[in-house]
C-alpha cells in the first residue's frame, strides 16, 4: 500500500464510524495535531502507534508498513485556494519577516526547528467571536560557522 491509499482508508473509516481526529489521537494516546498529520501522510508512525491505529480502524493489510514509512514532505507550490489554509499563508506572508526579525533578535542567527517541534490547536471562547489559538513550539537551532 502507498501512503495515499492508507490516508484514503483512514478518512473513509473515520467518516463511517463518525470519529474525530481528537478521538483517534486519544485512542492512540498521542497528540491530535501529530496523529492527524501522520494519518494524512506527512509523518511516519512508530510501530506501536501504527499497529494500534490499524486495529482500531480495521485498516487493510499493508497499512501498518505504509504508516511507518518515512514520508517525502512535498506540497503544491501554488497558493492554496482553501480559505483556512490560504489565511495561514497570508499570516506568514504578512508577518514572516517580522517573526524572523523578532526571533533572531531574541535568540540570535538561526531557525525554529520543525523536527524538534510540537503544535497545538485550541478554541478560546470570546463574546466577540470564538478565537483559534495556534501554538507552535520549536527548538531554536543556531546557524554554525566553521
Amino acid at each position: 500500500m502507498k501512503k495515499i491509499d492508507v490516508t484514503e482508508a483512514i478518512i473513509l473509516a473515520k467518516k463511517e464510524r463518525n470519529l474525530t481526529w481528537e478521538g483517534i489521537a486519544a485512542e492512540l494516546g498521542m497528540g491530535t495535531v501529530w496523529v492527524t498529520s501522520a494519518c494524512l501522510g506527512m509523518n511516519s508512525m512508530p510501530e506501536a502507534a501504527a499497529e494500534k491505529l490499524c486495529a482500531y480502524l480495521e485498516l487493510p493489510e499493508g497499512a501498518k508498513a505504509a504508516l511507518m514509512e518515512y514520508p517525502t514532505k512535498a506540497w503544491d507550490k501554488e497558493v492554496p485556494q482553501d480559505p483556512l489554509i490560504y489565511r495561514l499563508y497570508e499570516v506568514v506572508g504578512v508577518y514572516g519577516d517580522t517573526l524572523k526579525e523578532v526571533i533572531q533578535e531574541k535568540f540570535g542567527d538561526g531557525i525554529m526547528s520543525a523536527i524538534d517541534f510540537t503544535m497545538d490547536v485550541a478554541k478560546e471562547e470570546n463574546p466577540k467571536g470564538d478565537r483559534v489559538v495556534l501554538t507552535l513550539n520549536g527548538k531554536f537551532l543556531p546557524y554554525k560557522a566553521w
